[in-house]
C-alpha cells in the first residue's frame, strides 16, 4: 500500500492534468440534498490548486435568500474557524497561499461543511494536504454538534482503492463528484 504522502503527490499531479470546469447541472444532486435537508449555513472552501471549483456553486447558492455561505479561516493554533462570506468581501492570502476572509470575523457553526479533497475511497475516507486542519476542526465541531454534515468535493478520477487512515482522520458523511454522490 502506498503511503499517504505518495498518494497525495500522485493525486495532486493527476488532478492538475485532468482538471476541468464542472457544469452547473452537476450540482443538481447536491442542491437537492441541501434543499431536502433544509440546510441554512454552508461552509465552502475558496478553490485553488485545481480543486473542485466551488465558485459556481457559491453563485448558485447566493441566489437562495436563506442560505449563509461560510469560508474557513486558518488560526494560529493549527485549527480553523468558519466565518460568513459574501462574494464582494475582501480575501487575504494565508500562509499556505490560500484565499480566506479576514480573521477578525465572528465564528459560525455550519450545518454543512464542504471539504476539499486530494483523494478519497469508497469508505468515505479523504486525503487532504497533510496538515490536518480539516480533521482537527471537524473533530472539534462534530463533538459539539454531531448533526453537522460533511461532504468531500472531488473529481471522480480522484477515487483511490483504500486511503490509509489513522485515529486522527475523520470519515466524511459523503463524497460528491461531478457524477453525483458516492
Amino acid at each position: 500500500m502506498l503511503s499517504k504522502e505518495k498518494i497525495r503527490k500522485k493525486y495532486v499531479n493527476i488532478r492538475k492534468k485532468k482538471y476541468f470546469r464542472t457544469k452547473d447541472k452537476c450540482f443538481k444532486p447536491l442542491l437537492n440534498f441541501i434543499a431536502r435537508k433544509k440546510i441554512k449555513k454552508i461552509s465552502i472552501y475558496y478553490p485553488s490548486n485545481y480543486e473542485f471549483d466551488t465558485l459556481r456553486l457559491f453563485q448558485i447558492l447566493k441566489k437562495r435568500d436563506r442560505t449563509e455561505i461560510l469560508l474557513p479561516v486558518i488560526l494560529k493554533n493549527n485549527s480553523m474557524k468558519f466565518v460568513s462570506w459574501k462574494f464582494s468581501d475582501p480575501l487575504i492570502v494565508n500562509k499556505f497561499g490560500f484565499l480566506e476572509p479576514e480573521k477578525n470575523k465572528k465564528k459560525i457553526i455550519p450545518d454543512l461543511i464542504l471539504v476539499p479533497t486530494v483523494a478519497f475511497d469508497k469508505f468515505k475516507n479523504r486525503l487532504g494536504y497533510g496538515k490536518g486542519y480539516y480533521d482537527k476542526t471537524l473533530t472539534k465541531y462534530i463533538s459539539k454538534n454531531p448533526n453537522i454534515i460533511t461532504i468531500g468535493l472531488a473529481f471522480s478520477f480522484q477515487k483511490y482503492k483504500k486511503i490509509p487512515i489513522s485515529k486522527y482522520d475523520v470519515k466524511l458523511n459523503n463524497i460528491f463528484t461531478e457524477k453525483g454522490f458516492y
